[in-house]
C-alpha cells in the first residue's frame, strides 16, 4: 500500500507541476493587462474590473464544473478547462495583432477564461483525494498553496521585466503556451484512486448518478454542506476573510504606483509573495499541523495586524515586509481550513461540494471588487487629501495625497480581519470539526 500510495503522490506531483507553470503564465497576463488598464485610464474601478471579469463568471459556474467532475472523468474536465482559458487569451491576442485592443476586449476574454477555469478548478480540487493518502493532505494542500501563489510570486518580478523588453502579445502567447503544458501533463497522468475500496465505492456511485438530475446532484451536496454547522460556520467566516483580501487584490497596485513605478511594484509583490512561498513549503516538508483550530485562531490575528502595516506607509520597505509577514501567516489559515473540511467531507461528493463550497467563501470576493474602486475613489481617498476631513488627524501619521485613502483602508480592514479570530476561537462547532476528524481516524 506504502508503494501505491507514493506512485500516486507521484502522479499528483505531476498534475501540480502543470498547474504552476499554467499559474505563472496566467500571473504574467494578469499582471500585465492590469497594469495596461490601470495606465491607460487611471481608475481603480476599471483595474478592479480586470479582476472582476476574471473571477466572476468562474465563482457563478463552479457548482456546475463540481456536478461535471463527480459525473465524468476529472482529467477530462481538467483538459478542457486549460483548453478554454486558452481560447480567451487568444482571443484578446488577435485584438493585439490588429492593433485594435480596447479595454473592454480585454473584459471579454478573462471573462471567457475564467469560464472555462470553472470546469477546471473544482476537478482538480476533487482530484487530489483520488492521488493523494488523508495522511499527505495536508503536505498537498500546502503544495496547491504553492502553485496558486506563483502567479503572485514569480510572475510579478517576470512581468515587471517583460513588458520593458517585449510586446504584450508575446507575453499572452507565452500564457497560451503555459495552458497547453499542463493539459498535456493531465493527459499524461492516468487518473487512480488512493484504495481500491475507493475505486469501487465512487465507480458505484458513477453509475448511481446516470439516474440522478443535474439539479438533484446539486441539491445533494448542499445537503451535505448543511447537515454539519462547522462546515457552515467556517464557510462563513471563509468568506469575510476573502471579503478583505479582495480589497488589498485590487487597491494595492493603485496604491503603489503613486509612488513607485511598475518594475518596482512587481518585484515588491514577487517578495511579499514569497511569504507564502517560505510557509507553503514548510507545511510541505515537515506537514503534521494537528492543531488547526488553534493555528487559526492565532495566525488570523497577525493576518489582520500585516494587513494594517501595509497601509501605514509609503515607504516600500515596509510594505514589503508586512506584505511578506501578511502572506506567511494567510497560508496557515487557509491550510488549516482547507484541512478540516476535507477530512468533513465523503470523497464521492467531493466535486460538488467543494465548488459549492468555492462559491460559498469566494462570494466575499466579487463583492469587493465592486466596492473597492467606488469606496477608494469616492470615499476613502478624498478623506487623505489636502484640507481632507482626516487630512490633520489621521493625515499626520500616514500622510496626505494619491491612494493614503487606500492606505487608511487597508488598516482600518485589517483591524477587524483580527476580530475574526475571537469568532473562531470560540466557536464550539468549529471546533467539533477538528474532534470529529480525530474520532473518525
Amino acid at each position: 500500500m506504502d508503494t501505491l500510495q507514493q506512485k500516486l503522490f507521484s502522479k499528483f506531483l505531476l498534475v501540480w507541476f502543470g498547474q504552476l507553470i499554467s499559474n505563472i503564465g496566467s500571473g504574467l497576463t494578469a499582471f500585465t493587462l492590469g497594469i495596461l488598464v490601470l495606465q491607460q485610464t487611471q481608475s481603480p474601478t476599471s483595474y478592479a474590473m480586470v479582476i472582476f471579469c476574471s473571477f466572476m463568471p468562474s465563482l457563478l459556474l463552479k457548482p456546475v464544473g463540481g456536478v461535471l467532475a463527480d459525473r465524468f472523468d476529472r482529467r477530462l474536465m481538467m483538459i478542457l478547462g486549460d483548453a478554454g482559458s486558452a481560447f480567451g487569451l487568444i482571443f484578446i491576442l488577435a485584438f493585439v495583432l490588429m492593433g485594435s485592443l480596447e479595454v473592454w476586449h480585454i473584459y471579454v476574454g478573462a471573462s471567457i477564461s475564467s469560464i472555462f477555469g470553472a470546469l477546471h478548478n473544482p476537478a482538480y480540487k476533487a482530484s487530489v483525494t483520488d492521488f493523494v493518502s488523508e495522511e499527505k493532505y495536508t503536505q498537498a494542500s500546502g503544495l496547491m498553496q504553492l502553485a496558486s501563489t506563483s502567479q503572485f510570486l514569480v510572475s510579478p518580478v517576470l512581468a515587471g521585466i517583460l513588458i520593458t523588453i517585449m510586446d504584450i502579445k508575446y507575453i499572452l502567447v507565452i500564457d497560451i503556451l503555459s495552458f497547453i503544458i499542463a493539459a498535456l501533463l493531465v493527459v499524461w497522468v492516468r487518473s487512480n484512486r488512493v484504495v481500491a475500496e475507493q475505486a469501487k465505492l465512487q465507480n458505484h456511485h458513477v453509475e448511481e448518478q446516470v439516474k440522478l438530475s443535474f439539479w438533484h446532484e446539486l441539491k445533494e451536496g448542499m445537503r451535505t454542506i448543511n447537515a454539519n454547522k462547522g462546515i457552515v460556520v467556517l464557510i462563513t467566516l471563509t468568506s469575510v476573510l476573502c471579503f478583505y483580501i479582495g480589497f488589498l487584490q485590487t487597491l494595492l497596485a493603485p496604491m503603489m504606483l503613486n509612488f513607485t513605478d511598475p518594475k518596482t511594484y512587481g518585484i515588491s509583490l514577487s517578495v511579499c509573495a514569497s511569504g507564502l512561498l517560505v510557509s507553503s513549503l514548510l507545511i510541505s516538508i515537515f506537514g503534521g499541523i494537528k492543531k488547526h483550530v488553534a493555528t487559526m485562531t492565532v495566525c488570523l490575528v497577525f493576518v489582520g495586524l500585516f494587513y494594517s502595516l501595509i497601509g501605514v506607509s509609503t515607504n516600500v520597505y515596509v510594505i514589503v515586509v508586512s506584505g511578506f509577514l501578511f502572506f506567511f501567516a494567510l497560508a496557515f489559515v487557509q491550510t488549516s481550513l482547507e484541512v478540516l473540511i476535507r477530512q468533513n467531507i465523503d470523497n464521492t461528493v467531493q466535486g460538488r461540494v467543494w465548488s459549492l463550497i468555492s462559491v460559498a467563501t469566494q462570494l466575499g470576493y466579487p463583492l469587493a471588487y465592486v466596492l473597492s474602486g467606488v469606496l477608494a475613489e469616492h470615499v476613502f481617498n478624498p478623506l487623505l487629501v489636502e484640507g481632507g476631513l482626516l487630512a490633520t488627524s489621521v493625515g499626520s501619521i500616514i500622510g496626505i495625497g494619491p491612494g493614503r485613502g487606500i492606505g487608511f483602508m487597508f488598516i482600518v480592514f485589517g483591524i477587524l480581519i483580527a476580530f475574526l479570530s475571537f469568532v473562531t476561537g470560540r466557536t464550539k462547532v468549529i471546533k467539533e470539526l477538528e474532534s470529529n476528524a480525530v474520532d473518525e481516524k
